[in-house]
């Protein structure tokens, strides 16, 4: 499951991708955002910056606060996302909206399996199934990653105040397997926090999409922010007047002709960043119900296609997306330390029905 090996030849510390810097925007763990706040400016209102406007509004909020809030998507405008600049006029409806998350005293620790793939005195390598959510948000109090890790870390006697702020480096889907970093120490979270954030972690991405991508490589960049309408969900900004600049590379690795099995690394960390790229050029994650992808997209109109598809659904009942490898410095030693997780056994399953079906098909043509 892991190995500590030399910094990769053909991998430049500058140039090795990761998926999520610690200060990236709020993950689907973190809750469904939901309206906080709606106002209506009065008639007889002066033209005034919005970050102005909402500072004597919102209480305990900060000017960096609300231009964050703004930047995030947070804050909008008669239906609409604006800058911070964006002077407020009568009549204009600006909304409001928050992701609730429970404080770390609220963190309930509790006994659960966890599957760690690596662990000193330092730091964990844990390698999260699907269905768990990483850390408690709105919905999810229990059950969570964070809530097993308290648990397990108080066993261990690791003081860690709060796992918000130490211990849990980076975040990853419900749905999503992988590879997880875990700091036990301050001094340890402070070092790989550095190295998420200067893009000197590697990450590796296994995915099976939909469609048959033209090209063996490519790269995408399209901004991403959160949907104009639908706030829990993000959106390819390919004009790069709303959200954040975010860079996806895929590589192909094997061909199903209406899927295909593909490797990503990313050079951006935002928000579910794979799932709306992918759909974005048209390649949606297989059974991504979020992005479109829990439908036939690509295949003919035979029955028995539908049928191999829904059974497919049925062993894979979320987004088919891995995170495989993850390779950092050690938080104490400063060597490369490099891991890797097997595929879970219901991708692997569906991929190996993909095979088997594009076999039988050339089997039959022959």
């Amino acid at each position: 499951m892991n190995y500590i090996c030399p910094m990769p030849a053909d991998i430049e510390t500058e140039d090795i991708w990761d998926d999520e810097d610690p200060e990236a925007e709020v993950t689907e763990s973190d809750g469904e955002p939901v309206e906080r706040m709606r106002i209506v400016a009065e008639k007889r209102q002066e033209p005034l910056r919005i970050d102005k406007f909402l500072m004597n509004r919102l209480e305990g909020a900060t000017r960096n606060k609300i231009q964050q809030a703004i930047d995030d998507g947070f804050i909008i405008v008669n239906d609409h996302p604006v800058k911070a600049n964006y002077k407020v006029r009568p009549g204009d409806t600006i909304v409001v909206f928050e992701t609730r998350r429970p404080e770390s005293q609220e963190i309930l620790p509790e006994e659960m399996p966890l599957s760690i793939a690596y662990e000193d005195e330092s730091m964990l390598i844990i390698n999260k199934p699907a269905g768990m959510v990483v850390h408690p948000g709105c919905g999810n109090y229990s059950g969570t990653l964070v809530n097993g890790l308290s648990f397990y870390l108080q066993k261990e006697e690791v003081q860690i105040d709060n796992l918000y702020r130490v211990g849990l480096v980076h975040r990853i889907d419900k749905d999503t397997t992988g590879l997880l970093v875990i700091a036990k120490t301050d001094d340890a979270m402070t070092k790989l926090a550095a190295q998420f954030k200067k893009h000197t972690v590697y990450r590796r991405y296994i995915a099976l999409v939909w469609g048959d991508l033209p090209e063996d490589e490519g790269t995408i960049q399209a901004h991403i922010g959160r949907n104009l309408r639908f706030r829990k969900i993000m959106d390819a900004f390919p004009d790069g007047d709303y959200g954040k600049d975010a860079i996806t590379h895929y590589k192909v690795l094997e061909r199903f002709n209406y899927t295909t099995l593909v490797e990503l690394r990313l050079e951006t960390g935002r928000t579910h960043q794979i799932r709306v790229h992918m759909k974005y050029i048209g390649h949606p994650l297989f059974n991504d119900a979020t992005y479109g992808g829990d439908r036939i997209v690509k295949g003919t109109v035979f029955s028995k296609y539908k049928q191999f598809i829904d059974n497919c659904f049925e062993i894979l009942p979320r987004h088919a997306l891995h995170a495989k490898e993850l390779g950092l410095r050690h938080p104490v030693t400063n060597e490369w330390i490099q891991f890797d997780s097997e595929m879970p056994a219901d991708m692997a399953e569906v991929i190996e029905k993909w095979r088997n079906y594009v076999s039988g098909r050339k089997n039959a043509g022959a």
